[in-house]
């Protein structure tokens, strides 16, 4: 399998940890969507990544896609399967999935508008959201138990690209999530390797 992913994205990030838990061979290809290479937009329609390129030819994506198709392969090993238990892991994914959209709306406005035409109030809107989101996880941390499931990976990987785009701005409002991550590098070591950077 094939990975179209970047090694900023949370999303990329969230997906490339499960695969790398399920112990699933995926060929990781950088992509940058901003040029919109032949390969991403062939595959997706949306030109978004990550998207995930199957040994049979199939384009799956979002990244929700791709953590329930890997789930499948592994016999349903990726989300717990118990009813209540499962649909707790999905909320609090879509959660996780949800804040990064607020984060990664306020790098676009930064980084695709002329300073001058920047909009602080539409700024300011999304990081309210995603304080929002961050205080209710702070609230209710999942536990790390005997196995991860999804919405642990999509949780680290939110926690990893706010120390990459956001640091000294959210740590001290919220040391619950960063005892959090430690506790999560200590049952899957590869977080440092595989969580945002760039």
């Amino acid at each position: 399998m094939k990975l179209l992913c970047s090694p900023t994205s949370p999303y990329s990030s969230k997906v490339l940890m499960a695969a790398h838990y399920l112990e699933l061979a995926v060929n990781e290809i950088r992509v940058d969507t901003n040029a919109g290479p032949a390969i991403l937009v062939d595959n997706n329609p949306l030109g978004k990544i990550p998207t995930l390129l199957t040994d049979e030819g199939v384009s799956v994506f979002d990244s929700v896609a791709i953590m329930h198709y890997f789930g499948r392969l592994k016999n349903r090993k990726l989300y717990p399967s118990k009813n209540g238990k499962r649909t707790d892991a999905e909320i609090l994914e879509a959660l996780c999935d949800g804040i990064c959209d607020c984060l990664l709306a306020i790098i676009y406005e930064r980084r695709f508008r002329d300073e001058e035409k920047v909009h602080q109030p539409w700024i300011d809107r999304q990081w309210k959201k995603a304080v929002s989101g961050l205080n209710h996880i702070s609230a209710h941390p999942p536990k790390i138990g005997r196995r991860l499931n999804g919405a642990h990976f999509a949780l680290a990987a939110t926690i990893g690209y706010l120390e990459l785009r956001f640091k000294g701005q959210w740590e001290a409002e919220h040391p619950e999530l960063i005892d959090w991550a430690r506790k999560f590098e200590k049952k899957f070591p590869a977080y440092q390797e595989l969580k945002p950077h760039g």
